[in-house]
């Protein structure tokens, strides 16, 4: 699997189905690895611990979440620190989410993304 080819742009549409399906049931338990095992369920073979599930969670939230409506990967973590990993935190502060320490917390971005999925 390559960035950009069929298979990469299938895996992006399927990770995007799982995380809403996420985000609807309110899980809290979205790891990382658990997102791995769902897409491979699905028939992509993407490693939790590899760039492609980044680039993944990034493009997910690139397509979903323009501007200021929440971030669809706020609710991936890792099982170790329950939180996102550190490119979540790089991607939010970059354009076009810009987030700031200032004003933003991930808590306050996953519950955002939870009631934006509940109301649909």
């Amino acid at each position: 699997m390559r960035l950009g080819d069929a298979e990469y742009v299938a895996a992006l549409d399927e990770t995007m189905e799982i995380l809403r399906r996420w985000a609807w049931e309110g899980r809290t338990d979205g790891w990382y690895k658990s997102l791995s095992e769902a897409l491979k369920a699905e028939g992509h073979h993407v490693h939790y611990r590899g760039s492609i599930i980044s680039h993944l969670l990034a493009d997910a939230c690139r397509r979903d979440s323009k501007g200021p409506r929440p971030m669809l990967s706020a609710i991936v973590i890792l099982k170790k620190t329950g939180r996102p990993a550190g490119q979540f935190f790089e991607l939010a502060g970059g354009a076009p989410f810009h987030r700031t320490a200032a004003d933003w917390t991930w808590e306050q971005e996953r519950a955002r993304v939870f009631e934006r999925y509940r109301e649909r």
